[in-house]
C-alpha cells in the first residue's frame, strides 16, 4: 500500500485533523467564563492529569493564571451550539454562561465552574504552564469529577449515553459505534504472547 506525505498539521488523525471537543470553565474578574477547547488530552493517570492549549489572547487565560485552576466539561451533543457559541465569543464582550443558559455549579474548588448540562465534569488545579508558541500548553491535576447520574451504567460512564463529539476542522461529529472490546480484542492474534495486564496498561 503507498503512502503520500502530507504536510505536518498538529493532529493524531492528520487527514481527518478530529480533535475532542471540551470546554473549559474559569472565573474572570470573578464572573465565570467558558471556552471551546478541542486541543486537549490525557497528560497521567496517576495523579489524575490532563491537558489543554489556549492561545494566549484568549480570555479565559487571564483567569487560568489568576487562579491556576480550570474546569473540563465534556458536552454531548445535545450541546454543539452552545459549545459552538463558546469558541466563537469572547467574554470580554458576552456573558457565555447567560446567552446558553448554563447552570453552573461548583464543587470544592471556588473559582472552577462547571456545566452541570455537560455529562461529565472535572476540577482541574493547575500543575504547569508552559509557552510552546502558539499556544500555552495547561497541565492540570483532576482533583474531583461529576458525572450526571443518567448518564452511568452500573455506575460508570457510558459513552453512548455522554455522546460526546469530535471537532475536525469543517464540522463536528459525534463517536461511532463500538466496534471492539478493549484490552480484549486483540488477545487472540497471539494466544502464546506475554501481554501485560490491565493495571499496567493503566499505569
Amino acid at each position: 500500500m503507498e503512502k503520500i506525505k502530507l504536510e505536518l498539521k498538529p493532529g493524531l488523525l492528520p487527514i481527518l485533523g478530529a480533535y475532542p471537543v471540551i470546554v473549559i470553565g474559569t472565573k474572570v474578574d470573578e464572573a465565570p467564563d467558558f471556552t471551546t477547547v478541542a486541543w486537549t488530552g490525557v497528560a497521567a493517570s496517576v495523579p489524575p492529569s490532563v491537558t489543554i492549549a489556549l492561545q494566549h489572547h484568549r480570555h479565559s487565560l487571564k483567569g487560568v493564571r489568576r487562579h491556576m485552576s480550570f474546569s473540563v466539561n465534556i458536552p454531548g451533543t445535545g450541546l454543539v451550539r452552545e459549545t459552538d457559541y463558546c469558541g466563537l465569543a469572547s467574554g470580554r464582550n458576552v456573558d457565555k454562561a447567560a446567552d446558553c443558559r448554563f447552570d453552573v455549579f461548583y464543587g470544592r474548588l471556588d473559582n472552577v465552574p462547571l456545566i452541570r448540562q455537560c455529562p461529565v465534569n472535572h476540577a482541574c488545579e493547575v500543575i504547569q504552564i508552559l509557552n510552546l508558541g502558539s499556544h500555552e500548553l495547561i497541565v492540570g491535576r483532576i482533583v474531583e469529577t461529576f458525572v450526571s447520574e443518567d448518564c452511568l451504567t452500573g455506575g460508570r460512564p457510558d459513552p453512548a449515553k455522554i455522546r460526546p463529539f469530535v471537532f475536525t476542522g469543517p464540522g463536528y461529529y459525534s463517536l461511532g459505534e463500538h466496534c471492539g472490546d478493549a484490552f480484549r480484542c486483540g488477545r487472540d492474534i497471539n494466544p502464546e504472547a506475554k501481554l501485560d495486564t490491565l493495571d499496567e496498561i493503566k499505569e
